[in-house]
């Protein structure tokens, strides 16, 4: 894990109330599961298999490139607090680059993640290739 060296910047909404502060425009903030994701999914009642998958080639490969260029990585997981040192483990020693790591997330998947920040979602399907920008329909609030 690695501290980044990304500053926020101080922002403020349209009265000149001080929000919450954001990374540079040209930062991203990639926030990405792991099991299914980097590696084969393996579930938190299997856990003898965590230290043994192997990850995925393109997304060790694109997730460090990431990294080299300045964006921010924070693995996110299912997996619990008690799986911590051994996915920390696993991480280092298939030399992935990374800020943080989050445990506990909420197991189930069809996620709906609502923020008052941009987000933007990207299911992964396979491998990790560079990003391109597509259109398509979203669910959004009702105004």
């Amino acid at each position: 894990m690695s501290e980044t060296k990304n500053e926020l910047k101080e922002a403020f909404n349209v009265k000149g109330e001080r929000v919450s502060p954001q990374l540079p425009k040209n930062v991203k903030n990639f926030l990405i599961d792991i099991d299914g994701t980097i590696c084969d999914d393996v579930p938190n009642e299997e856990a003898e298999r965590m230290a043994t998958v192997l990850p995925y080639p393109s997304a060790l490969k694109m997730i460090n490139q990431w990294f080299e260029h300045g964006h921010i990585i924070t693995f996110f997981t299912s997996r619990t607090e008690e799986h911590r040192n051994i996915t920390e483990d696993w991480l280092k020693k298939h030399n992935f680059h990374y800020h943080y790591l989050l445990m506990n997330k909420p197991r189930g998947g069809n996620y709906h993640w609502i923020d008052n920040h941009i987000v933007k979602a990207t299911r992964f399907k396979g491998k990790f290739t560079d990003l391109i920008v597509q259109n398509h329909d979203i669910e959004v609030f009702k105004p």
